[in-house]
């Protein structure tokens, strides 16, 4: 299989949202069995308020979300060279209209992203998809989740 559609598997993290307060937006658990790797796609809308940060934040864990831990650098890839992956993540006030990805390599079963606003009052609108990769059957089967 060459083409992209089969050799990955998109699943919903972070439905878009407008978020008008500082209220920590979590993604969905994303199951990682029978793939080796995950990219986080951030799809970033309006960033209204002249001040807002938003933190980016990735757990694992080896049961559903029990004993989980933030995912080590060395575990993560980032969208931009020398920069930590949570930090390249990150974003703030002029991030409007902007995409950040986030890799993960590591060997937990389990995902969890955590995007945490900071100072925002206005509407900031935001959502997140994973892209599951190497997977260890192909095709891989598109579900609707």
């Amino acid at each position: 299989m060459r083409d992209f559609l089969h050799s990955v598997l998109a699943k919903r993290a972070i439905s878009s949202n407008r978020v008008t307060d500082n209220t920590p937006q979590v993604s969905q658990v994303i199951d990682m069995q029978g793939f080796e790797s995950a990219l986080f796609v951030l799809n970033i809308g309006t960033v209204a308020d002249a001040d807002t940060t938003v933190a980016a934040l990735l757990e694992e864990s080896d049961v559903n979300f029990s004993g989980q831990n933030t995912v080590a650098d060395a575990d993560m890839t980032s969208m931009t060279s020398g920069v930590a992956p949570l930090t390249a993540a990150s974003f703030q006030f002029d991030s409007d209209n902007q995409v950040r990805t986030l890799g993960y390599i590591g060997g937990k079963r389990y995902l969890r992203l955590t995007l945490t606003p900071t100072n925002n009052t206005g509407n900031m609108d935001i959502g997140a998809v994973a892209l599951l990769s190497r997977a260890g059957l192909r095709p891989t089967v598109q579900g609707t989740s």
